[in-house]
């Protein structure tokens, strides 16, 4: 069944303030593109307003001060408040399926009844899963794990032993939880490296979120930790002991080597590496395929390899692009200064001085 919602009662779910016909009841949110004559749809900026006219949607979130001629939801963030009606629009209610008998449980188990258990999941022993968990098909749950209420496995998701997650995090296929920190003993005389065990666990706190395929190890010794609210992207890899701070966001490829400490609400662009045992100060950001060698202090905005600071890295990239031709025009200025040089008895050419220089 479709839900209806007036302009006034999402204004109230955003905070906004409606331009228009209040009453005007809408269906769902789209973008301005497709959405239809009975759904609502938003504008980032003011600047897209000139796309609006295009639009078949009934009305329009829109920044402050933006009347688009159309009825209309004004708010400080048009991004946030669109997330939000969305989600409000799609807020359907869990369906507990119960455990699929195909689903393998061990022993000591405490499985409420409102869950969803896909087909050939794999269960170890003494877990403990909360209310309305969902478990997507063929995923393995190790022995001793926790996972909180409200929580979203998808399909093939690989948790290890003793990890402990909290309530409403997704975690996407593919990804792996708790495998093996990389670590190794090499002896020096024979060149062999001896496997280091990995004796700690992942802990993931509430309201996270990580993508497909990506990859947690669990410590050497204590938690990996992935802290409240922390977004992270597919194809991610977080080395064991890394303790990635509350809000913060890693976009897909990134590389967190062991032990490095990230602080709160940091966001580390696509292909960005980090060094391990770094302390990486709150609302650090980096650019994509930044290469993160030390310390951050907080609120420092970098990029390059190795990072720095993103205005100069901005110049120095300007300059890099120009590079072949400054090589040029050095040259010739180096041929323009040898023939001056030429003109004073015993100068010697640009060439000829620079060999003179001490070493």
């Amino acid at each position: 069944m479709v839900n209806f919602y007036t302009l006034d009662e999402l204004a109230g779910l955003v905070g906004g303030r409606v331009v228009g016909d209040g009453n005007l009841r809408v269906s769902g949110l789209n973008s301005l593109d497709l959405a239809g004559s009975d759904e609502i749809t938003f504008l980032v900026s003011a600047k897209m307003v000139e796309r609006l006219a295009a639009s078949r949607a009934a009305a329009c979130i829109v920044p402050e001060g933006v009347e688009p001629g159309r009825a209309c939801i004004q708010v400080a963030d048009p991004d946030y408040a669109a997330t939000l009606i969305h989600r409000h629009f799609l807020g359907l209610p869990f369906q507990a399926t119960g455990v699929h008998p195909t689903a393998q449980v061990g022993s000591g188990c405490e499985i409420p009844p409102a869950v969803a258990i896909g087909a050939y999941v794999c269960i170890g022993d003494r877990v403990r899963i909360g209310s309305q968990v969902s478990v997507g098909p063929g995923t393995v749950i190790g022995n001793d794990s926790i996972i909180g209420d409200n929580a979203i496995l998808y399909a093939n998701v690989t948790i290890y032993e003793r990890t402990v997650i909290g309530s409403r995090v997704i975690i996407h296929s593919g990804a792996v939880i708790g495998a093996d920190g990389f670590g190794y003993a090499t002896d020096r005389a024979t060149g062999v490296h001896l496997k280091k065990p990995q004796v700690g666990f992942v802990q993931i706190d509430d309201d996270v979120e990580i993508g497909a395929n990506t990859c947690v190890d669990r410590g050497a010794f204590g938690p990996t930790r992935v802290r409240r609210g922390a977004k992270i992207d597919n194809l991610v890899m977080v080395a064991h002991n890394v303790d990635i701070g509350e809000d913060s966001i890693l976009v897909a490829h990134v590389g967190i080597a062991g032990s490095t400490i990230l602080g709160r609400n940091v966001v580390l662009g696509g292909m960005t590496a980090v060094k391990g045992h770094l302390q990486i100060g709150d609302r650090v950001m980096a650019a994509a395929m930044s290469g993160v060698h030390s310390n951050l202090p907080a609120g420092s905005v970098v990029g390059g390899a190795p990072a720095f600071d993103i205005k100069k890295w901005g110049r120095a990239t300007a300059a890099y692009a120009r590079l072949p031709e400054m090589v040029k025009e050095i040259r010739e200025l180096r041929k323009e200064l040898d023939r001056l040089r030429r003109v004073v008895p015993g100068a010697g050419t640009a060439n000829e001085k620079e060999e003179e220089q001490p070493q």
